[in-house]
Protein backbone atom coordinates (compact mmCIF):
# COMPACT_ATOMS: atom_id res chain seq x y z
CA UNK A 1 0.00 0.00 0.00
CA UNK A 2 1.07 3.44 -0.58
CA UNK A 3 1.93 5.71 2.05
CA UNK A 4 2.47 9.46 2.38
CA UNK A 5 6.11 10.84 3.70
CA UNK A 6 5.43 12.05 7.34
CA UNK A 7 7.14 14.95 8.92
CA UNK A 8 5.64 15.77 12.06
CA UNK A 9 6.96 19.13 13.07
CA UNK A 10 4.44 19.63 16.02
CA UNK A 11 5.93 17.35 17.92
CA UNK A 12 10.04 18.26 17.36
CA UNK A 13 8.99 21.68 17.87
CA UNK A 14 6.89 21.92 20.71
CA UNK A 15 6.97 20.36 24.26
CA UNK A 16 5.14 16.98 24.94
CA UNK A 17 3.14 15.48 28.08
CA UNK A 18 6.03 13.19 29.64
CA UNK A 19 3.40 11.15 31.07
CA UNK A 20 3.33 8.02 29.00
CA UNK A 21 0.04 6.26 30.54
CA UNK A 22 -3.49 7.19 29.48
CA UNK A 23 -5.63 8.13 32.27
CA UNK A 24 -7.82 11.23 32.48
CA UNK A 25 -5.58 14.34 33.82
CA UNK A 26 -4.37 17.96 33.66
CA UNK A 27 -1.61 17.98 31.47
CA UNK A 28 0.58 20.92 31.91
CA UNK A 29 3.20 22.78 30.56
CA UNK A 30 2.51 20.46 27.33
CA UNK A 31 0.83 21.05 24.29
CA UNK A 32 0.32 17.58 23.15
CA UNK A 33 0.41 13.50 24.79
CA UNK A 34 1.66 10.74 22.66
CA UNK A 35 -1.05 8.21 22.49
CA UNK A 36 -1.59 5.63 19.93
CA UNK A 37 -5.30 4.19 18.75
CA UNK A 38 -7.42 1.62 20.56
CA UNK A 39 -7.57 -1.14 18.52
CA UNK A 40 -11.24 -2.10 17.17
CA UNK A 41 -12.20 -5.58 16.61
CA UNK A 42 -13.32 -5.86 12.77
CA UNK A 43 -12.41 -2.18 11.18
CA UNK A 44 -14.40 -1.93 7.85
CA UNK A 45 -14.02 0.79 5.11
CA UNK A 46 -17.79 2.34 4.71
CA UNK A 47 -17.28 5.68 2.50
CA UNK A 48 -14.14 7.66 1.55
CA UNK A 49 -13.74 10.80 -0.32
CA UNK A 50 -11.88 10.05 -3.73
CA UNK A 51 -10.77 13.72 -4.17
CA UNK A 52 -9.14 13.79 -0.20
CA UNK A 53 -7.67 10.06 -1.44
CA UNK A 54 -6.21 11.11 -4.78
CA UNK A 55 -4.35 14.85 -2.67
CA UNK A 56 -2.70 12.38 -0.45
CA UNK A 57 -1.57 9.73 -2.83
CA UNK A 58 -3.93 6.36 -1.83
CA UNK A 59 -4.94 4.46 -4.91
CA UNK A 60 -7.93 2.50 -5.87
CA UNK A 61 -6.38 -0.24 -4.74
CA UNK A 62 -4.96 1.23 -1.51
CA UNK A 63 -8.93 2.10 -0.81
CA UNK A 64 -10.01 -1.18 -0.78
CA UNK A 65 -7.39 -3.33 1.08
CA UNK A 66 -7.67 -4.60 4.61
CA UNK A 67 -4.73 -2.11 5.69
CA UNK A 68 -6.27 0.49 4.28
CA UNK A 69 -9.63 -0.33 6.46
CA UNK A 70 -6.70 -0.92 9.77
CA UNK A 71 -4.82 2.00 9.86
CA UNK A 72 -7.68 4.15 9.56
CA UNK A 73 -9.90 2.18 12.05
CA UNK A 74 -7.02 2.46 14.19
CA UNK A 75 -5.20 -0.66 14.26
CA UNK A 76 -1.92 -0.30 12.59
CA UNK A 77 -0.03 2.58 11.84
CA UNK A 78 1.85 3.46 8.80
CA UNK A 79 5.96 4.23 8.64
CA UNK A 80 6.44 7.72 9.94
CA UNK A 81 3.32 7.96 12.32
CA UNK A 82 3.67 9.20 15.71
CA UNK A 83 -0.04 9.51 17.27
CA UNK A 84 -0.81 12.08 19.29
CA UNK A 85 -3.32 14.10 21.29
CA UNK A 86 -3.33 17.75 22.07
CA UNK A 87 -3.86 20.08 24.88
CA UNK A 88 -6.48 23.04 24.72
CA UNK A 89 -8.97 25.02 26.52
CA UNK A 90 -12.06 26.85 25.69
CA UNK A 91 -14.81 28.84 25.99
CA UNK A 92 -17.95 26.92 26.29
CA UNK A 93 -21.30 28.85 26.22
CA UNK A 94 -19.76 31.95 27.15
CA UNK A 95 -17.77 30.26 30.40
CA UNK A 96 -14.20 29.48 31.00
CA UNK A 97 -14.17 25.61 30.61
CA UNK A 98 -10.27 24.63 31.59
CA UNK A 99 -8.46 22.37 29.79
CA UNK A 100 -10.94 20.24 27.12
CA UNK A 101 -8.33 18.78 25.17
CA UNK A 102 -8.81 16.20 22.42
CA UNK A 103 -10.64 13.51 24.26
CA UNK A 104 -11.31 11.49 21.13
CA UNK A 105 -9.45 12.78 18.61
CA UNK A 106 -5.69 11.28 18.02
CA UNK A 107 -3.53 13.01 15.03
CA UNK A 108 -1.46 10.23 13.29
CA UNK A 109 1.17 12.68 12.28
CA UNK A 110 1.62 15.29 9.04
CA UNK A 111 1.76 14.07 5.69
CA UNK A 112 3.36 15.74 3.28
CA UNK A 113 1.81 16.42 -0.38
CA UNK A 114 4.10 16.01 -2.88
CA UNK A 115 3.87 20.47 -3.40
CA UNK A 116 5.37 20.23 -0.36
CA UNK A 117 2.03 21.24 1.76
CA UNK A 118 1.11 19.49 5.35
CA UNK A 119 -1.95 17.50 5.47
CA UNK A 120 -2.81 16.42 9.55
CA UNK A 121 -3.97 12.95 9.33
CA UNK A 122 -6.43 12.77 12.73
CA UNK A 123 -9.08 10.05 13.47
CA UNK A 124 -12.38 10.68 15.54
CA UNK A 125 -13.43 8.17 17.76
CA UNK A 126 -10.35 5.94 18.10
CA UNK A 127 -10.58 5.81 21.96
CA UNK A 128 -9.29 7.56 25.22
CA UNK A 129 -6.79 9.71 25.66
CA UNK A 130 -5.41 11.80 28.52
CA UNK A 131 -8.14 14.40 27.71
CA UNK A 132 -11.16 12.40 27.58
CA UNK A 133 -12.42 12.85 30.88
CA UNK A 134 -14.60 10.00 32.07
CA UNK A 135 -15.39 9.39 28.48
CA UNK A 136 -14.75 6.57 26.27
CA UNK A 137 -13.00 8.09 22.97
CA UNK A 138 -15.53 6.65 20.74
CA UNK A 139 -17.83 7.46 18.16
CA UNK A 140 -21.27 6.66 17.03
CA UNK A 141 -22.08 5.75 13.10
CA UNK A 142 -25.01 8.30 13.26
CA UNK A 143 -22.79 11.28 14.06
CA UNK A 144 -19.40 10.11 12.10
CA UNK A 145 -21.82 10.05 9.00
CA UNK A 146 -23.21 13.48 9.62
CA UNK A 147 -19.11 14.49 10.32
CA UNK A 148 -17.59 12.55 7.12
CA UNK A 149 -20.44 14.15 4.92
CA UNK A 150 -20.79 17.65 5.86
CA UNK A 151 -16.78 17.89 5.88
CA UNK A 152 -16.82 17.41 1.92
CA UNK A 153 -20.29 19.15 1.42
CA UNK A 154 -18.99 22.48 2.52
CA UNK A 155 -15.49 21.66 0.75
CA UNK A 156 -17.60 21.52 -2.67
CA UNK A 157 -19.47 24.72 -1.85
CA UNK A 158 -16.39 26.31 -1.51
CA UNK A 159 -16.34 26.77 2.05
CA UNK A 160 -12.87 26.63 3.60
CA UNK A 161 -12.98 23.44 5.82
CA UNK A 162 -11.36 20.71 7.57
CA UNK A 163 -11.94 17.27 4.96
CA UNK A 164 -12.74 13.68 5.88
CA UNK A 165 -10.97 11.10 4.09
CA UNK A 166 -12.35 7.98 5.36
CA UNK A 167 -14.76 6.88 7.39
CA UNK A 168 -14.51 3.29 9.03
CA UNK A 169 -16.95 1.05 11.04
CA UNK A 170 -15.42 -0.22 14.18
CA UNK A 171 -17.32 -3.58 14.62
CA UNK A 172 -18.25 -2.66 17.88
CA UNK A 173 -20.81 -1.18 19.84
CA UNK A 174 -20.53 2.40 21.76
CA UNK A 175 -23.09 3.56 24.16
CA UNK A 176 -24.50 6.54 24.06
CA UNK A 177 -27.74 8.38 25.58
CA UNK A 178 -28.47 10.41 22.29
CA UNK A 179 -31.19 12.74 24.44
CA UNK A 180 -29.28 12.93 28.23
CA UNK A 181 -32.66 11.64 29.19
CA UNK A 182 -31.82 8.56 31.17
CA UNK A 183 -31.86 5.98 28.36
CA UNK A 184 -28.38 5.47 26.45
CA UNK A 185 -28.75 2.73 23.72
CA UNK A 186 -25.84 0.35 22.64
CA UNK A 187 -25.09 1.86 18.95
CA UNK A 188 -23.17 1.17 16.25
CA UNK A 189 -19.46 2.56 16.07
CA UNK A 190 -17.11 4.52 13.76
CA UNK A 191 -14.00 6.25 12.82
CA UNK A 192 -13.58 9.33 10.88
CA UNK A 193 -10.57 10.59 9.63
CA UNK A 194 -10.35 13.83 9.31
CA UNK A 195 -7.69 15.97 7.26
CA UNK A 196 -6.34 19.54 7.85
CA UNK A 197 -3.35 21.69 7.14
CA UNK A 198 -3.58 22.40 11.55
CA UNK A 199 -5.90 21.66 13.88
CA UNK A 200 -5.09 24.18 15.99
CA UNK A 201 -7.66 26.05 18.00
CA UNK A 202 -8.20 29.19 19.67
CA UNK A 203 -8.52 27.38 22.46
CA UNK A 204 -4.71 26.60 22.01
CA UNK A 205 -3.88 29.43 23.03
CA UNK A 206 -6.20 30.02 25.50
CA UNK A 207 -4.94 27.23 27.75
CA UNK A 208 -1.71 28.72 28.15
CA UNK A 209 -2.37 31.86 28.29
CA UNK A 210 -4.98 31.51 30.92
CA UNK A 211 -2.31 29.26 33.18
CA UNK A 212 0.37 32.06 33.52
CA UNK A 213 2.04 30.26 30.84
CA UNK A 214 3.37 33.02 28.52
CA UNK A 215 6.13 31.64 27.27
CA UNK A 216 4.40 28.30 26.23
CA UNK A 217 2.02 30.75 24.34
CA UNK A 218 4.79 32.34 22.78
CA UNK A 219 6.40 29.26 21.67
CA UNK A 220 3.32 27.90 19.67
CA UNK A 221 2.54 31.77 18.40
CA UNK A 222 6.21 31.38 16.76
CA UNK A 223 5.53 27.88 15.64
CA UNK A 224 1.76 28.40 14.03
CA UNK A 225 2.67 31.32 12.00
CA UNK A 226 5.90 30.02 11.18
CA UNK A 227 3.95 26.93 9.72
CA UNK A 228 0.71 27.70 8.90
CA UNK A 229 1.51 31.55 8.20
CA UNK A 230 4.76 31.45 6.36
CA UNK A 231 4.07 34.08 3.93
CA UNK A 232 3.58 36.83 6.93
CA UNK A 233 6.94 38.40 7.20
CA UNK A 234 8.91 40.83 10.02
CA UNK A 235 9.25 39.66 13.90
CA UNK A 236 7.76 41.09 16.81
CA UNK A 237 4.79 42.35 17.72
CA UNK A 238 4.30 43.50 13.92
CA UNK A 239 4.43 40.45 13.54
CA UNK A 240 1.80 38.88 15.99
CA UNK A 241 -0.37 41.79 14.72
CA UNK A 242 -0.46 40.88 10.87
CA UNK A 243 -1.24 37.45 12.51
CA UNK A 244 -3.98 37.98 14.24
CA UNK A 245 -5.78 40.23 12.06
CA UNK A 246 -5.47 37.32 9.60
CA UNK A 247 -6.77 34.91 11.41
CA UNK A 248 -9.58 37.59 12.09
CA UNK A 249 -9.79 38.23 8.28
CA UNK A 250 -10.41 34.37 7.73
CA UNK A 251 -13.04 34.29 10.43
CA UNK A 252 -15.08 36.70 8.96
CA UNK A 253 -15.08 35.26 6.03
CA UNK A 254 -15.73 31.98 6.91
CA UNK A 255 -19.31 33.08 9.11
CA UNK A 256 -20.14 35.02 5.90
CA UNK A 257 -19.86 31.96 3.88
CA UNK A 258 -22.25 29.97 6.31
CA UNK A 259 -24.55 33.30 6.31
CA UNK A 260 -24.56 32.87 2.56
CA UNK A 261 -25.55 28.53 2.27
CA UNK A 262 -27.33 28.59 5.77
CA UNK A 263 -25.26 26.40 7.62
CA UNK A 264 -25.52 26.61 11.25
CA UNK A 265 -22.77 25.24 13.63
CA UNK A 266 -24.59 24.85 16.82
CA UNK A 267 -21.55 24.99 19.14
CA UNK A 268 -19.81 27.76 18.42
CA UNK A 269 -17.49 27.42 21.67
CA UNK A 270 -14.06 28.49 21.12
CA UNK A 271 -12.17 25.67 21.08
CA UNK A 272 -14.32 24.59 17.77
CA UNK A 273 -13.22 27.51 16.28
CA UNK A 274 -10.22 27.21 13.86
CA UNK A 275 -6.86 29.47 13.89
CA UNK A 276 -7.10 28.55 10.12
CA UNK A 277 -10.20 29.91 9.82
CA UNK A 278 -11.67 26.49 8.29
CA UNK A 279 -14.94 25.38 9.48
CA UNK A 280 -14.06 22.72 11.83
CA UNK A 281 -16.02 20.28 14.55
CA UNK A 282 -19.39 18.99 12.63
CA UNK A 283 -21.04 18.37 15.98
CA UNK A 284 -24.98 19.10 16.40
CA UNK A 285 -24.61 21.64 12.84
CA UNK A 286 -27.85 22.11 10.56
CA UNK A 287 -29.04 23.46 7.50
CA UNK A 288 -31.67 25.94 7.66
CA UNK A 289 -34.72 24.71 5.86
CA UNK A 290 -37.47 27.58 6.65
CA UNK A 291 -35.70 30.45 7.03
CA UNK A 292 -35.22 31.37 10.63
CA UNK A 293 -32.94 33.28 12.15
CA UNK A 294 -33.18 32.59 15.64
CA UNK A 295 -33.10 28.83 14.96
CA UNK A 296 -30.00 26.80 16.32
CA UNK A 297 -29.98 23.24 16.12
CA UNK A 298 -28.14 22.04 19.50
CA UNK A 299 -30.65 20.85 22.01
CA UNK A 300 -28.55 21.75 24.68
CA UNK A 301 -28.60 25.43 23.05
CA UNK A 302 -32.42 25.59 22.87
CA UNK A 303 -33.10 27.77 25.86
CA UNK A 304 -30.33 30.69 25.29
CA UNK A 305 -30.12 29.97 21.92
CA UNK A 306 -26.60 31.21 21.71
CA UNK A 307 -25.75 29.58 18.69
CA UNK A 308 -29.12 30.55 16.62
CA UNK A 309 -28.16 31.04 12.63
CA UNK A 310 -28.26 34.96 12.93
CA UNK A 311 -26.01 35.20 16.06
CA UNK A 312 -22.86 33.64 14.66
CA UNK A 313 -21.49 36.47 13.25
CA UNK A 314 -21.22 38.00 16.50
CA UNK A 315 -20.65 35.31 18.24
CA UNK A 316 -17.31 34.60 16.35
CA UNK A 317 -16.90 38.45 16.95
CA UNK A 318 -16.90 37.65 20.38
CA UNK A 319 -14.73 34.68 20.44
CA UNK A 320 -11.81 36.60 18.73
CA UNK A 321 -12.43 38.65 21.34
CA UNK A 322 -11.20 36.11 23.69
CA UNK A 323 -8.84 34.64 21.24
CA UNK A 324 -7.24 38.83 21.66
CA UNK A 325 -7.12 38.51 25.63
CA UNK A 326 -5.11 34.92 25.44
CA UNK A 327 -2.58 36.84 22.60
CA UNK A 328 -2.31 40.29 24.74
CA UNK A 329 0.47 39.17 26.88
CA UNK A 330 2.59 39.60 23.76
CA UNK A 331 1.84 42.80 22.90
CA UNK A 332 2.81 46.21 24.99
CA UNK A 333 0.25 48.08 23.75
CA UNK A 334 -3.37 46.43 22.84
CA UNK A 335 -4.32 48.74 19.99
CA UNK A 336 -3.32 46.05 17.66
CA UNK A 337 -5.55 43.17 19.06
CA UNK A 338 -8.12 45.84 18.62
CA UNK A 339 -6.95 46.81 15.05
CA UNK A 340 -7.74 43.15 14.30
CA UNK A 341 -10.99 42.86 15.50
CA UNK A 342 -11.86 46.01 13.74
CA UNK A 343 -10.40 44.14 10.71
CA UNK A 344 -12.98 41.38 11.26
CA UNK A 345 -16.04 43.67 11.29
CA UNK A 346 -15.05 45.56 7.88
CA UNK A 347 -14.26 42.22 6.20
CA UNK A 348 -17.53 40.48 7.36
CA UNK A 349 -19.44 43.57 6.08
CA UNK A 350 -18.09 43.86 3.32
CA UNK A 351 -18.46 39.97 2.36
CA UNK A 352 -21.89 39.95 3.70
CA UNK A 353 -22.86 42.89 1.26
CA UNK A 354 -21.18 40.85 -1.44
CA UNK A 355 -22.96 37.66 -0.72
CA UNK A 356 -26.46 40.63 -0.74
CA UNK A 357 -25.61 41.13 -4.49
CA UNK A 358 -25.20 37.45 -5.70
CA UNK A 359 -27.90 36.27 -4.22
CA UNK A 360 -29.57 38.87 -5.93
CA UNK A 361 -27.96 39.03 -9.11
CA UNK A 362 -26.59 42.10 -8.94
CA UNK A 363 -23.65 44.12 -9.97
CA UNK A 364 -22.53 45.45 -6.80
CA UNK A 365 -24.56 45.93 -3.14
CA UNK A 366 -25.70 49.58 -2.62
CA UNK A 367 -26.80 51.01 0.45
CA UNK A 368 -30.24 50.37 -0.38
CA UNK A 369 -29.79 46.46 -1.27
CA UNK A 370 -29.24 46.06 1.90
CA UNK A 371 -32.86 47.17 2.92
CA UNK A 372 -33.94 44.95 0.56
CA UNK A 373 -32.53 42.05 1.35
CA UNK A 374 -33.22 42.22 4.95
CA UNK A 375 -37.02 43.00 3.78
CA UNK A 376 -36.77 39.81 2.11
CA UNK A 377 -35.35 37.92 5.42
CA UNK A 378 -38.58 39.09 7.24
CA UNK A 379 -40.87 37.84 4.74
CA UNK A 380 -39.15 34.48 4.33
CA UNK A 381 -39.28 34.00 8.46
CA UNK A 382 -42.72 35.41 8.63
CA UNK A 383 -44.40 32.92 5.79
CA UNK A 384 -42.03 30.18 6.50
CA UNK A 385 -40.28 29.86 3.11
CA UNK A 386 -37.52 27.57 1.90
CA UNK A 387 -34.35 29.43 2.30
CA UNK A 388 -32.55 27.47 -0.34
CA UNK A 389 -35.45 26.55 -2.64
CA UNK A 390 -36.46 30.19 -2.74
CA UNK A 391 -33.13 31.94 -3.35
CA UNK A 392 -32.27 29.39 -6.40
CA UNK A 393 -36.11 29.99 -7.60
CA UNK A 394 -35.43 33.91 -7.48
CA UNK A 395 -32.86 33.58 -10.72
CA UNK A 396 -36.38 32.56 -12.55
CA UNK A 397 -37.71 36.19 -12.06
CA UNK A 398 -38.27 38.07 -14.83
CA UNK A 399 -38.06 41.76 -14.42
CA UNK A 400 -40.79 42.85 -16.92
CA UNK A 401 -43.36 40.47 -15.56
CA UNK A 402 -42.34 39.70 -11.98
CA UNK A 403 -44.59 36.72 -10.03
CA UNK A 404 -44.26 34.45 -7.49
CA UNK A 405 -44.87 31.56 -9.45
CA UNK A 406 -41.27 30.56 -9.48
CA UNK A 407 -40.95 30.93 -6.15
CA UNK A 408 -44.07 28.87 -5.19
CA UNK A 409 -42.56 25.95 -4.10
CA UNK A 410 -40.45 27.12 -1.43
CA UNK A 411 -43.33 27.74 0.67
CA UNK A 412 -44.14 25.34 3.63
CA UNK A 413 -47.43 26.52 4.47
CA UNK A 414 -50.06 27.16 1.20
CA UNK A 415 -52.27 29.21 3.88
CA UNK A 416 -49.03 31.42 4.64
CA UNK A 417 -48.33 31.88 0.62
CA UNK A 418 -51.83 33.26 0.37
CA UNK A 419 -51.93 35.49 3.53
CA UNK A 420 -48.20 36.96 2.09
CA UNK A 421 -49.04 37.13 -1.86
CA UNK A 422 -49.48 41.16 -1.26
CA UNK A 423 -46.31 41.72 0.59
CA UNK A 424 -44.15 39.57 -1.94
CA UNK A 425 -45.92 40.77 -4.69
CA UNK A 426 -44.64 44.53 -3.20
CA UNK A 427 -41.36 43.52 -2.69
CA UNK A 428 -40.78 41.50 -5.99
CA UNK A 429 -41.77 44.91 -7.50
CA UNK A 430 -38.91 46.56 -5.61
CA UNK A 431 -36.47 43.99 -6.48
CA UNK A 432 -37.66 43.99 -10.37
CA UNK A 433 -37.42 47.84 -10.08
CA UNK A 434 -33.48 47.48 -9.03
CA UNK A 435 -32.53 44.83 -11.62
CA UNK A 436 -33.69 47.21 -14.60
CA UNK A 437 -31.56 49.68 -13.30
CA UNK A 438 -28.71 46.83 -13.19
CA UNK A 439 -26.13 46.65 -15.87
CA UNK A 440 -26.00 42.81 -15.68
CA UNK A 441 -27.80 41.32 -18.47
CA UNK A 442 -30.32 38.23 -17.74
CA UNK A 443 -27.87 35.20 -18.39
CA UNK A 444 -25.59 36.57 -16.16
CA UNK A 445 -26.92 37.60 -13.65
CA UNK A 446 -28.92 33.91 -13.33
CA UNK A 447 -25.41 32.63 -13.51
CA UNK A 448 -24.43 34.39 -10.62
CA UNK A 449 -27.21 34.31 -8.87
CA UNK A 450 -26.44 29.75 -9.44
CA UNK A 451 -22.76 30.40 -8.70
CA UNK A 452 -24.05 31.79 -5.06
CA UNK A 453 -26.90 30.02 -4.35
CA UNK A 454 -26.49 26.30 -4.21
CA UNK A 455 -28.91 24.21 -5.67
CA UNK A 456 -28.39 21.24 -2.92
CA UNK A 457 -27.58 21.89 0.60
CA UNK A 458 -26.71 18.68 3.35
CA UNK A 459 -30.51 18.96 5.11
CA UNK A 460 -30.30 17.64 7.92
CA UNK A 461 -33.31 15.23 6.69
CA UNK A 462 -31.25 13.89 3.71
CA UNK A 463 -28.06 13.11 6.42
CA UNK A 464 -30.82 11.60 8.71
CA UNK A 465 -32.42 9.22 6.16
CA UNK A 466 -28.43 8.32 4.83
CA UNK A 467 -28.03 7.21 8.07
CA UNK A 468 -31.38 5.31 8.67
CA UNK A 469 -30.45 3.27 5.62
CA UNK A 470 -26.66 2.75 7.26
CA UNK A 471 -28.52 1.48 10.42
CA UNK A 472 -30.01 -1.06 8.49
CA UNK A 473 -26.70 -2.26 6.91
CA UNK A 474 -26.77 -0.46 3.51
CA UNK A 475 -24.11 2.18 3.51
CA UNK A 476 -25.09 2.93 -0.34
CA UNK A 477 -26.91 5.94 0.66
CA UNK A 478 -23.60 7.79 1.92
CA UNK A 479 -21.92 7.45 -1.21
CA UNK A 480 -25.19 8.89 -3.24
CA UNK A 481 -25.32 11.65 -1.24
CA UNK A 482 -22.26 12.62 -1.53
CA UNK A 483 -21.70 12.63 -5.08
CA UNK A 484 -24.87 14.90 -5.23
CA UNK A 485 -22.62 17.53 -2.74
CA UNK A 486 -20.26 17.04 -5.16
CA UNK A 487 -21.90 19.90 -7.52
CA UNK A 488 -24.26 21.93 -5.06
CA UNK A 489 -24.44 24.54 -7.48
CA UNK A 490 -26.14 22.20 -10.36
CA UNK A 491 -28.72 21.16 -12.21
CA UNK A 492 -28.63 17.52 -11.78
CA UNK A 493 -31.25 15.24 -13.68
CA UNK A 494 -33.34 12.74 -11.93
CA UNK A 495 -31.64 14.10 -8.83
CA UNK A 496 -34.51 16.34 -8.08
CA UNK A 497 -35.35 15.11 -4.67
CA UNK A 498 -31.99 16.20 -3.02
CA UNK A 499 -33.18 19.86 -3.79
CA UNK A 500 -36.57 19.39 -2.89
CA UNK A 501 -37.69 20.87 0.67
CA UNK A 502 -38.08 19.19 4.61
CA UNK A 503 -40.86 16.79 4.11
CA UNK A 504 -43.69 16.67 6.94
CA UNK A 505 -42.02 13.56 8.75
CA UNK A 506 -38.71 15.41 9.00
CA UNK A 507 -39.75 18.77 11.02
CA UNK A 508 -39.86 17.07 14.59
CA UNK A 509 -38.00 13.79 14.01
CA UNK A 510 -34.42 13.44 15.72
CA UNK A 511 -31.50 14.20 13.55
CA UNK A 512 -33.32 16.48 11.69
CA UNK A 513 -35.00 19.11 13.37
CA UNK A 514 -32.88 19.17 16.75
CA UNK A 515 -29.93 17.08 17.80
CA UNK A 516 -27.35 16.70 20.68
CA UNK A 517 -24.11 16.72 21.13
CA UNK A 518 -24.16 12.99 21.69
CA UNK A 519 -22.24 11.21 19.58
Amino acid sequence: MHFPTFDNSFLRALPGDPETRIFPRQVQAALWSAVEPTPVEAPRLLAHSREMAAELGFSEADLVSPEFARVFGGNTLLPGMQPFATNYGGHQFGHWAGQLGDGRAISLGEAILPDGQRRELQLKGAGPTPYSRSADGRAVLRSSIREFLCSEAMHHLGIPTTRALSLVGTGEGVVRDMFYDGHPQLEAGAIVCRVAPSFLRFGHFELPAMRGDIELLRRLADFCIARDFPHLQGHGEALYADWFAEVCERTARLVAGWMRVGFVHGVLNTDNLSILGLAIDYGPYGWIDAYDPDWTPNTTDAAGRRYRFGWQPRVAYWNLGQLARALSPLFADPAPLQTGLERFAAIYTAADRDNTARKLGLAECRDRDVDLLRDLHALLQTHEVDMTLWFRALADIEPARPSLAPLEDAFYDADKRVAGEPAFDDWLARYATRLNEDPLVADERRARMHAANPNYVLRNWLAQEAIDRADAGDMAGIGELLEVMRRPYDDQPGQERFAGKRPDWAKDKAGCSMLSCSS
